[in-house]
């Protein structure tokens, strides 16, 4: 009989007959709230409305499944047969108590929707919690490929400048290793009074022509025009590459990411590939120039 009531209960809630009796039948008979749970469950299954089929083999009076304890056509049949039987032993439910266990039925409804609707919110809130956490780890991940990037850069930097101050010294050394043989050369068999006007003689050339030697700089000043018109201002080593300048843009334009290659405008040059590789000193940007990105 109780049975019957859940799946007469759901019908009269305005569940079809199709969705009631897989209810009755998934819930093992339990009662309606096991029921209510099941339809709460199972209300997107693309099969939720097609009738119910009892498992292969299962007859009146046979064994069922152990997931599914009785047909539930079976169950309306019984209640129709029991009803009969037993119509003085069973009082009918009044028009009142129906309602009353309508009115119980739709709260219990309203109660499992509700916790499903807060469990929803929930898992939309962790969720939203590990995008946010992912995004965080990922910005860090970036900032440290930016960090390492920029040590290995000063790295280099630092090595070009061992490197050009060893060359510094090994020229040094030449011009005081040359300057002891001109010398031995000059003064070898000669007397020191004898050698004293050839000394005399030979400095004031030198001295005369060290005004005329072309200045060297050792920095380069470049003032660097982008795709959107705004600019940016760096000083590099004059024997630096045309390259760390590309990678300098690379790292700080807020321009955007396009391809991009260098030209002056006085004089009119553009800056191909092979430039790239070649100092600042030797493409004639030294001591300064005003760079304007291209798009390749």
């Amino acid at each position: 009989m109780a049975d019957c009531t859940t799946l007469d209960s759901l019908l009269e809630m305005g569940f079809s007959r199709n969705r009631a009796e897989k209810a009755v039948a998934f819930t093992g008979n339990q009662g309606i709230e096991r029921a209510m749970d099941w339809l709460m469950e199972h209300e997107n299954d693309p099969d939720i409305d097609e009738p119910y089929v009892p498992p292969a083999g299962n007859v009146l009076g046979s064994e069922l499944p152990d997931d599914v304890t009785e047909d539930p056509m079976e169950i309306a049949e019984g209640c129709d047969a029991e009803g009969e039987d037993n119509a003085v032993a069973k009082r009918p439910l009044t028009e009142e108590e129906k309602q009353q266990q309508i009115k119980r039925l739709e709260e219990l409804m309203a109660q499992k929707q509700h916790e499903r609707e807060e469990r929803e919110k929930r898992e939309a809130v962790e969720r939203e919690k590990q995008r946010r956490k992912q995004g965080q780890e990922l910005s860090v991940v970036r900032q440290k490929m930016q960090e390492d990037e920029m040590k290995k850069i000063v790295e280099e930097r630092r090595r070009e400048k061992m490197e050009e101050k060893l060359a510094k010294q090994r020229v040094r050394e030449k011009i005081e290793r040359d300057k002891a043989d001109r010398a031995r050369k000059f003064g070898m068999g000669e007397s020191v009074p004898s050698s004293s006007p050839v000394e005399a003689t030979s400095v004031p050339p030198s001295v005369c022509q060290e005004p005329l030697a072309k200045k060297e700089y050792d920095e380069c000043r470049l003032q660097i025009r982008l795709l959107d018109g705004s600019t940016m201002t760096q000083t590099f080593k004059a024997k630096e590459q045309l390259a760390a300048v590309r990678l300098y843009v690379d790292l700080n334009r807020k321009d955007g990411a396009t391809p991009f290659n260098f030209m002056t405008s006085f004089p009119r040059r553009m800056f191909a590939e092979e430039d790239m590789e070649k100092p600042l000193q030797e493409l004639g940007l030294v001591p300064s120039a005003v760079l304007i990105v291209i798009k390749k």
